[in-house]
């Protein structure tokens, strides 16, 4: 069976260094441009967004107006720029834009200035320099009786992106409340048009994300982006007016923030990636691409080994057999006894030591902590607005950031971290996203308040943690906060099952997972020791009577370019299991530049026939290389269309399948045939230079 690609757009945006970013006039309107994308917004007779389109492709996203962003403040509506209504909200014409003014709720610009890029994030590069993105910024002003919005864009250079964030500043004399803010409104040209109401509507070719990472490890659970419908959208062909064609970014709840005279606030900073096709691939690779540009701390994918004890002796081993096998860290996992909410001297004392220990081993140390997935107290736990008590919390009962447990949890990890050394942080059972409805907690005034404030709280936590470069596997989106890692996505329970079954699962998991994932931003999990159950048939220990399954599972993750948390108390109990450990980690290491590029989807394991994906990257030598398991007790052969115009190869080159001898290799119209063959429960891999 035969995998036959799509055909792409002539050139990969993710690969190209010529699409510098500006912003200039032109006439009435700001334009912000790259050569990939263009943002025009009307800046004079008023102030609104009109056209937001793809350069390259032409496609128009903007079908109408809207503000630029939306506030109640102490109850009043009041629109950051936006307009009258145009005669159609279908489409924008020249002419209508000549007669359209500012809505009567608008606030006044009052002035338009170039500005740096922000940098967020306290994060510094390899060289010391502090990171930004590359791009030009613009600040738009504007003021009502009470209020300043400080409305910044930026464009950055070769990625059809643009970010925002909205600042607002209180220029009045007395306490005024923030109760809502909606940071960016489009109205967007229908993703789908279709009479009856569906189940699930194709929405706008764009992906959009934010800095609000909390509800799920996918970028399409992102709780503050929102899809709304348009009741003015009059002529839409939906009967019931009920195509989501509005994208309105807004937290979930509140914030209600009260600012004193004087005070700012920052909305939540937003990214909107315009796509140039409908294929997956293609579309899932710009959100790679967009994500290693934006958190670039994002790439760093160490070979990790999570140790399931606390005990000296046991740490301090397993310390010793990461360094001799290759691996770059080490975590004290869930369960092992590690208590970073221990600040005595003598729990200071000795993860001080062994985290030294493990940096005279070259190995960065840290441990894990859980936060949200359990119950405090009736004090000090989240209150449930509807009956008053605590419980119907996400993961059943959780304690709210705000209580004052929470505000004494925050401050003894920073302190546990800043007095062991620790080098990794694992956050489990992180934010969630609930919000309180109790009115006693210090750190919140109320429900309306409770989610905003306790997001800032894990904001500046993992910001303080990155500003130290200390690593975060974070189950959450928490990337564009300063978070490394997050689930792959797996079901723990599946880890019980007969190791067999697991190997198909973990490449199922690795195939949808590196779809909006890059290799690097996603962990999985292998256990060495039972986990859930599953007794001798699911359990790789004693490891060197599970040889096949071992090497199998570093074939796995590390074929795909990721890591796992390898969760023991060991990586080797014989010379035999050490020298699989060591072959399996240096092969990794040699090939790490193109096992840690693009993962190209070809076929997702099933367990019937092989399965196998494709890695590319125009840069890296070599360029691609396909990896193919063989899930069945037979030998199987088959002939694989190989999509090599995602590695920038359109003619012939050389394949060498393992450590082979190097053979040509035909391409054409950027695809290859290749005949591959693998033994029974085998793997293999094929370079393409």
């Amino acid at each position: 069976m035969l995998f036959v690609p799509t055909i792409l757009p002539a050139v990969n945006w993710f690969t190209q260094s010529n699409n510098i970013a500006k912003i200039e006039r032109d006439g009435k309107d700001l334009v912000l441009s790259n050569g990939l994308i263009e943002r025009r917004i009307q800046v004079e007779s008023f102030v609104a967004t009109t056209s937001m389109r793809r350069m390259d492709t032409g496609q128009e996203f903007i079908r109408s107006t809207e503000p630029e962003g939306k506030l109640m403040v102490d109850g009043k509506d009041i629109w950051v720029g936006g307009t009258t209504a145009a005669p159609d909200r279908a489409f924008l014409t020249p002419a209508w834009l000549e007669t359209m003014r500012p809505d009567p709720r608008s606030m006044k610009l009052t002035g338009i200035e170039f500005v740096p890029v922000a940098s967020p994030i306290p994060y510094k590069l390899k060289s010391g320099k502090q990171w930004v993105p590359a791009g030009k910024a613009v600040k738009l002003s504007f003021q009502s009786e009470s209020l300043q919005a400080d409305v910044r864009l930026e464009i950055y250079d070769n990625m059809p992106v643009i970010g925002k964030q909205i600042r607002l500043q209180n220029t009045s004399a007395k306490t005024i409340r923030v109760e809502t803010f909606t940071s960016e409104r489009l109205a967007m040209v229908e993703g789908q048009s279709a009479v009856e109401a569906l189940n699930r509507w194709q929405l706008p070719n764009a992906t959009v994300i934010t800095n609000m990472g909390f509800g799920g490890s996918s970028s399409d659970s992102n709780p503050a982006v929102h899809w709304e419908t348009d009741p003015a959208f009059q002529t839409q062909v939906s009967y019931e007016l009920k195509t989501p064609c509005v994208l309105d970014i807004h937290p979930p709840v509140g914030p209600s923030v009260d600012l004193k005279p004087g005070e700012s606030m920052d909305s939540l900073r937003s990214f909107i990636l315009l796509h140039d096709s409908e294929d997956l691939e293609r579309k899932s690779m710009g959100v790679r691409a967009m994500y290693r540009k934006l958190a670039p701390w994002t790439q760093d994918n160490p070979l990790m080994l999570h140790i399931q004890s606390s005990d000296d002796t046991v740490v301090k081993r397993a310390i010793d057999q990461a360094a001799e096998c290759g691996y770059e860290m080490a975590i004290i996992s869930f369960w092992s006894g590690l208590d970073m909410e221990d600040l005595s001297t003598a729990n200071i004392t000795k993860w001080r030591a062994i985290r030294e220990y493990a940096d005279a081993k070259g190995i960065r140390l840290g441990g894990y902590s859980l936060l949200a997935s359990r119950s405090i107290d009736a004090a000090n736990d989240v209150i449930n607005v509807k009956t008053g008590k605590p419980g119907g919390a996400i993961f059943g009962s959780s304690p709210c950031l705000c209580s004052a447990w929470g505000q004494e949890y925050f401050r003894k990890i920073k302190t546990f971290i800043t007095k062991t050394g620790f080098k990794v942080f694992e956050h489990d059972g992180n934010y969630p996203g609930d919000a309180c409805a109790s009115p006693t907690h210090p750190g919140h005034r109320g429900y309306e308040d409770s989610q905003w404030k306790q997001f800032q709280m894990m904001e500046d936590l993992y910001a303080w943690l990155r500003e130290r470069n200390v690593f975060m596997n974070v189950p959450d989106t928490y990337f564009l906060n300063g978070s490394n890692k997050s689930a792959m996505g797996y079901r723990e329970s599946n880890w019980s099952l007969p190791r067999e079954q697991q190997h198909v699962h973990a490449r199922q998991n690795l195939f949808d997972g590196t779809f909006d994932k890059t290799p690097s931003m996603g962990w999985m999990f292998v256990p060495l020791t039972e986990y859930q159950g599953g007794g001798k048939a699911a359990t790789i220990e004693p490891l060197k009577d599970n040889l096949v399954d071992y090497e199998l599972h570093f074939a796995n993750t590390l074929g795909y370019g990721a890591q796992a948390c390898w969760r023991g108390t060991r990586l080797y109990d014989a010379p035999e299991t050490k020298a699989v450990v060591v072959r399996m980690v240096n092969w990794f290491k040699k090939y790490r530049e193109i096992l840690e590029s693009d993962v190209v989807h070809l076929r997702r394991a099933d367990g019937r026939r092989l399965d196998y994906v494709l890695h590319a990257n125009p840069n890296a030598s070599p360029r691609a290389m396909l990896v193919v398991y063989n899930p069945t007790d037979s030998e199987l052969s088959e002939t694989v269309a190989v999509p090599l115009q995602y590695a920038g190869i359109s003619k012939g080159t050389t394949v060498k399948e393992r450590e082979g001898k190097a053979v040509g290799l035909k391409v054409k119209d950027g695809v290859a045939t290749l005949e591959v063959k693998v033994g029974p429960r085998g793997w293999s891999y094929f370079s393409i230079k």
